[in-house]
C-alpha cells in the first residue's frame, strides 16, 4: 500500500491507516484565517459567530471554548451568550429573535443538550435559516435533501458540520466513494441521515441501520465505507467489519476508566479495516472545522 501524506494526518500500524482530522482541520482553518483577514476591506467587518449555552454541563461548556479558540484562530468574531440553567423557553426564545435581527450576527448556534423544560426543537427552528451554522433549520435540511451539489461549491444553505466534516476527511484521505457500498449506523438528524445523504451524492450506495435493523453484523461486513454513529461504545466490533473496509467512528463516550472510547472496539477493528478513525481526535476535529466553514459561508451569503 503506498501511503501519501497529503492535507491529513495519518499514522501506520501494519497496514491499517488511522486517520486524524487534525492536521486537516488546521490546514483548512489557516486557509479560513487567509480568507477571513481579506474580508474587513471587502465588506468592512468580518463574520461574526453567536453561541448560546444554556446552563453549567461541563461537556457543553467544553466545546464551546473549543470553537472560541477555533474562531479566535481564524479572525471570527465570537460571542457566547451564558444563560443560567433555570431560562426559560420564552426568554431562550427571545434572546435567539433578538439575534436573528442582528445585523452584525453572522451564525446562531445554540449549544445541546438544552435543559429538560426547554423544547430542543423549537429552539433550533427558531433560529433564522441564513444564520443556522448547525444545518437544522427546517428549510436547509429540505435543501439537503433535494440538491446534490456539494457543499463547498454551491454553499447557499448550511450542512450539520459532523456529516461535513466526514466526507471532507474520506477525499482527503484519497478514499474513493463512488460506487462503494456504504453503511451508516445511526439515523439521528445530526449525523446519521445527512452523512447518508452526502454519501449518496458521492454516489454510493447506501444503507442505513438503527436499534431496530436485525443481524446488524451481517450488514456491516458488507460495507466499504462504514460509519457509525450511535452513541454506544463497542457497538462494532472484530468480525462485524469487511476486511479493508474504511471505518469511520463518530461516537464519543466515557467509559469507566475515565477515557474516551468510540462505537468501534479500536483495538479488535484496527487490524481489520484499511482506514479507521481514532477517539479522540478523528472525526471531531473536523466538526469544529466545518464549523468555522459554515459561518464564513452564512456570513458571505448573507453579504
Amino acid at each position: 500500500m503506498v501511503l501519501r501524506l497529503l492535507r491529513y494526518e495519518f499514522y501506520c500500524y501494519l497496514r491499517v491507516v488511522i486517520l486524524s482530522g487534525k492536521q486537516l482541520s488546521d490546514n483548512i482553518k489557516a486557509q479560513l484565517a487567509k480568507e477571513v483577514a481579506t474580508f474587513p476591506e471587502k465588506y468592512g467587518r468580518v463574520p461574526h459567530l453567536a453561541v448560546v449555552l444554556v446552563g453549567d454541563d461541563p461537556a457543553s461548556a467544553t466545546y464551546v471554548r473549543s470553537k472560541g479558540k477555533a474562531c479566535d484562530l481564524i479572525g471570527i468574531q465570537n460571542t457566547t451568550i451564558h444563560l443560567p440553567q433555570d431560562t426559560s423557553e420564552e426568554s431562550l426564545l427571545e434572546q435567539i429573535r433578538l439575534l436573528n435581527e442582528d445585523e452584525g450576527v453572522d451564525g446562531i448556534l445554540v449549544q445541546l443538550p438544552l435543559p429538560d423544560h426547554i423544547d430542543e426543537m423549537k429552539a433550533l427552528y427558531a433560529i433564522a435559516r441564513e444564520k443556522d451554522v448547525d444545518g437544522f433549520h427546517p428549510e436547509n435540511v429540505a435543501a439537503l435533501w433535494r440538491r446534490r451539489t456539494e457543499p463547498e461549491d454551491n454553499p447557499k444553505y448550511s450542512v450539520p458540520c459532523t456529516p461535513r466534516g466526514i466526507i471532507r476527511l474520506l477525499k482527503a484521505a484519497d478514499v474513493e466513494i463512488e460506487g462503494k457500498r456504504a453503511v451508516v449506523v445511526g439515523r439521528s438528524n445530526i449525523v446519521g441521515l445527512p452523512v447518508a445523504k452526502l454519501l449518496l451524492n458521492e454516489n454510493a450506495t447506501v444503507t442505513i441501520c438503527h436499534s431496530h435493523t436485525k443481524d446488524l453484523g451481517s450488514i456491516t461486513k458488507e460495507a466499504d465505507i462504514l460509519v457509525v454513529a450511535v452513541g454506544e461504545a463497542g457497538t462494532v466490533r472484530e468480525g462485524m467489519v469487511k476486511p479493508g473496509a474504511v471505518v469511520i467512528d463518530v461516537g464519543i463516550n466515557r467509559g469507566q476508566d475515565g477515557k474516551l472510547h468510540g462505537d468501534v472496539d479500536f483495538e479488535g477493528v484496527k487490524d481489520i479495516a484499511s482506514v479507521i478513525t481514532p477517539v479522540p481526535g478523528g472525526v471531531g476535529p473536523m466538526t469544529i472545522c466545518s464549523l468555522m466553514e459554515n459561518t464564513v459561508d452564512c456570513f458571505i451569503n448573507r453579504q
